[in-house]
């Protein structure tokens, strides 16, 4: 039985349980589940269709409901893990399902019993259905299935703690809502200490639950400060790594590459990280794993390398681990361990890295794709270096073969997964080759690899897969990531490589530009253009640059694809503004609800069950059941939610579809017009083509007596070509002269023209000369004005020189004179000191009479005061006397008063 017969067997049990919910219909349809688990239908929701997707809606309505028993549900729950296995999968379970919420009903009405294997069952489903998945706080059961989650963490029971603990990493990790639901918790002390006790455990897988849990509570905090101390990050980075390297098993080591991961986030235990001594022996360690043959633990690897890439401290260190021999430590260790014919591989880590490009198989693609990321990355810092090493170099010898056969081996017949999966390849492959070929020493080994041929072949295949899903021809599965998209940034990638490798690759220009001037270079040209992403619109306006000025270039074309593009656009954009208007017109989903037949609308039968809970809430108060009731109408209500979803999501797709289809019946009527008018075309040629037939047939009888007349004309003009021959045989030969003339013309002008150089290097010497003979004739008179100064200054020195020695001898004589008198002066001093010495005695008898006449004239002195003061007494006695007399006298007369003055 095939997929489709046992999905409408399965939709049509579910309809006859879900009407009737005998023992019979639940033994059908526990049976019609288990048929379709067994026929491993991974991949069932990636195809879009509408028939696995009703059946996955019941069966999670029925796994939700709590009348469902527990077997039917364990049942549905195993295939559902089944499906959870594949990611795209995952994300329409947990994103258009709501299976999140449904898995944690599940746990809450069996809460009392957590060692059920249901509840087990269901928790390792959520930590599928969690990892790496974002959960809205805001979602039903989602503050329950905490609260679980911590109690039966903080339980001594290992089968139910580990998988609690798994969840949680999920729901803490890159959730800000659910961490301050959970540190706003009372018990939160108490969680974080038996966290911090989990990190002792036996079991690895234990320890980097706990350890990531922590990390996603706790590293901005005060105990995240405390734990992940400097102190002891190292201790902390040493038993992640070993985790890593000796962990339990894919998942142990899964958590811990995530744990890792995210510490590496922050800038303080990136630094840390930095400074760790044992970096390069633990990187080493972890790229020894690459040599397993197991994609989803080289996939996480390969994952923690490119964050480690991210860290530019780390990524020279990651350089010189992966492009150089391991250290005699290591090899040796690997000797004692017996590894045997491996240990020479093991000894260049570069080598497992190329392992893992070599013919990708199905289920490795993502090691493929993030292995060319990663020499991407470390071959961009080891090329950024002044000197290229030897080891590089000899390390891209090895590995431009391998990346130029992922290049090959595209099928335009394929599924679009398998075409889709290729050009992404191509595009990481392409990205490689173009930083390789940005160092020039390195360019060169590129292109003694490289030919036009494999570039050509691989991107007309690319560009014929990319005609076939032309977007303007065929509806999008999604926006940025349609089959259509990717094959155009192949394409591009491709041709820029081609433009790269031009001037190095024969024949490589030519096929570059026949490339440029292909019509279908239009829909990659136009999607980069109209593109949102910077870098493809960049590359796509280096090309169009190259292709502007080439004659064949269809431009008209492109400006209508850019236009068709944007219109594309703006009718995605209306269609979602109105998205609001479209969900009143959607018609309610088929079906029977537990309380009876749907409604009109979604919308309507919402807001009258709410209406309904309300009235009866306080009539019903009492009733034990109104809590199971209310939880079957929450269910209800999502599952109504999510057709409702589904169903917009349909009629948005049937709208795209319509305008689609209107555009392509515009697109035909201007074609069959086109057709038509050239049809009518065609048939007026074809009827001018009939007169000019019949026209042609009258010429040609002419034209056989013009043929006959032609063959005389023929003789005449073999003789005068005979004739002619003989003129062009005298022609060459005078050619030939004429070129020895002329090569002698040339040889004889060429010396002209370097004589001609000299004479004029010569004149301008010349010119030089004469100017500084005039300068020196003009420093030469100067000097002889100059020697006739000198000569008339020496004659007046030496009249004057006569002049003073005539004045001299004058002087001379003078000087006889004056000695002579100084003679004379001398006896007369002589004498004038005898006579001095004659005069100091009389003098020192002079002084001696003049002591004398002192002492005489102080006494005389003296005397004459003493006569003085007499003398002041007299008159003071006459005064007296006269003022007498003047008063005696004043009575008489005048005459007689001036008498009496008179006589005074």
């Amino acid at each position: 039985m095939d997929v489709t017969t046992c999905l409408k067997s399965l939709l049509l049990a579910i309809h006859q349980y879900r009407d009737n919910r005998t023992a019979h219909n639940a033994a059908q349809l526990q049976k019609q589940v288990e048929e379709l688990s067994g026929m491993q239908c991974v991949r069932l929701l990636s195809s879009g269709q509408v028939l696995p997707s009703e059946c996955v809606c019941g069966l999670v309505e029925l796994a939700g409901d709590p009348n469902t028993s527990p077997a039917l549900t364990g049942t549905i729950i195993s295939l559902l893990a089944q499906l959870v296995c594949d990611d795209e999968s995952r994300d329409v379970l947990q994103s258009s399902y709501n299976l999140t919420s449904t898995l944690a009903s599940i746990i809450h009405c069996h809460s009392s019993t957590p060692r059920e294997p249901l509840v087990l069952q269901c928790l390792k489903v959520l930590q599928r259905l969690t990892y790496n998945g974002r959960i809205f706080h805001c979602a039903n059961y989602i503050h329950e299935l905490i609260d679980f989650l911590m109690s039966n963490i903080q339980s001594h029971n290992d089968d139910i703690t580990m998988p609690c603990l798994g969840l949680m990493a999920n729901l803490v990790r890159y959730n800000l809502s659910v961490q301050t639901h959970i540190k706003a918790l009372s018990n939160v002390k108490v969680f974080y200490r038996t966290l911090i006790n989990f990190l002792a455990h036996n079991s690895l897988t234990v320890v980097v639950f706990a350890l990531s849990i922590l990390a996603s509570l706790t590293l901005n905090e005060d105990v995240g400060e405390k734990l992940f101390h400097s102190k002891n990050i190292h201790q902390t980075f040493q038993l992640i790594f070993n985790i890593i390297v000796n962990g339990d098993g894919t998942l142990t080591r899964k958590y811990s590459v995530d744990l890792l991961v995210d510490l590496l986030k922050n800038p303080k235990m990136a630094d840390y990280l930095t400074r760790y001594e044992h970096f390069s022996v633990c990187v080493s360690q972890v790229l020894g794993l690459l040599h397993v043959k197991d994609p989803d633990s080289a996939a996480k690897v390969l994952e923690l390398l490119l964050a480690l890439c991210g860290v530019s401290g780390l990524r020279s260190l990651l350089c010189e681990v992966v492009f150089r021999p391991a250290a005699p430590r290591l090899r040796a260790a690997s000797r004692r361990q017996g590894v045997g014919l491996d240990a020479g591989q093991k000894t260049e880590p570069g080598l497992a890295l190329i392992q893992w490009l070599s013919s990708p198989a199905e289920g490795e693609e993502l090691c493929c794709l993030q292995a060319l990321q990663l020499l991407t990355e470390l071959l961009e810092e080891a090329l950024g270096s002044q000197v290229v090493s030897v080891c590089v170099l000899g390390f891209v010898e090895l590995l431009v073969p391998v990346v130029l056969d992922l290049l090959q081996g595209l099928d335009p017949a394929a599924p679009d997964s398998q075409l889709r999966t290729h050009c992404i390849r191509t595009t990481h492959t392409t990205s490689l080759l173009l930083m390789l070929c940005s160092e020039d020493s390195v360019c060169r080994v590129v292109s003694r690899q490289m030919s036009s041929q494999l570039c050509l072949s691989q991107v007309e295949l690319l560009l014929s897969c990319c005609h076939n899903n032309d977007p303007l021809t065929c509806p999008l599965t999604g926006h940025d990531s349609s089959l259509s998209q990717v094959c155009g940034e192949a394409v591009l990638k491709a041709v820029e490589l081609m433009s790269k490798l031009r001037q190095q690759v024969k024949d490589m220009e030519t096929s570059f530009y026949r490339i440029l001037q292909d019509q279908r270079m239009v829909t990659p040209l136009s999607l980069a253009l109209t593109s949102s992403h910077r870098e493809h619109v960049q590359t796509g306006l280096r090309l169009l640059l190259e292709a502007t000025p080439l004659p064949d270039f269809p431009s008209l074309v492109l400006g209508e694809s850019i236009a068709a593009n944007n219109a594309y656009r703006q009718r995605e954009a209306e269609l979602s503004v109105k998205r609001v208007a479209v969900q009143q017109d959607v018609p309610a989903p088929m079906g029977k609800s537990l309380s009876g037949p749907s409604p009109s609308s979604p919308s309507h039968s919402i807001h009258s069950l709410i209406e309904k809970l309300q009235n009866g809430m306080e009539d019903q108060m009492k009733d034990v059941r109104v809590s199971e009731i209310m939880d079957v109408y929450e269910q209800k209500i999502s599952s109504l939610a999510s057709k409702e979803g589904r169903l917009q999501d349909l009629l948005e797709a049937k709208a795209l579809a319509l305008s689609q289809a209107d555009r392509l019946i515009t697109q035909y009527r201007c074609q069959r017009a086109q057709a038509e008018a050239e049809a009518r075309k065609l048939a007026s040629m074809l009827k001018e083509a009939e007169q000019r037939r019949e026209a042609l047939q009258v010429e040609l009888g002419s034209q056989v007596l013009e043929a006959e007349r032609a063959k005389g004309d023929i003789k005449e003009l073999l003789q005068h070509n005979a004739r002619l021959q003989a003129d062009s045989q005298e022609h060459q030969s005078l050619k030939g002269s004429y070129n020895q003339l002329l090569n002698r013309f040339n040889e004889s002008e060429r010396l002209l023209k370097e004589l001609q150089v000299a004479h004029i290097s010569l004149i301008k010497q010349m010119d030089t000369l004469r100017k500084t003979q005039d300068t020196l004739r003009l420093q030469h008179d100067k000097a002889l004005c100059e020697l006739k100064e000198r000569q008339e200054q020496m004659k007046s020195f030496q009249s004057e020189l006569q002049q003073r020695d005539c004045d001299i001898t004058g002087l001379r004589g003078e000087l006889r004179g004056q000695e002579e008198r100084g003679r004379a002066k001398e006896k007369e001093r002589e004498e004038l000191e005898e006579t001095v010495d004659i005069l100091r005695k009389e003098l020192n008898k002079t002084e001696l009479a003049r002591k004398d006449a002192s002492i005489r004239a102080s006494s005389l002195e003296l005397q004459k005061a003493q006569v003085e003061a007499k003398l002041q007494k007299k008159e003071d006695e006459l005064n007296k006397h006269s003022s007498m007399i003047a008063m005696i006298h004043s009575l008489s007369s005048g005459k007689q008063k001036s008498d009496v003055n008179l006589s005074l």
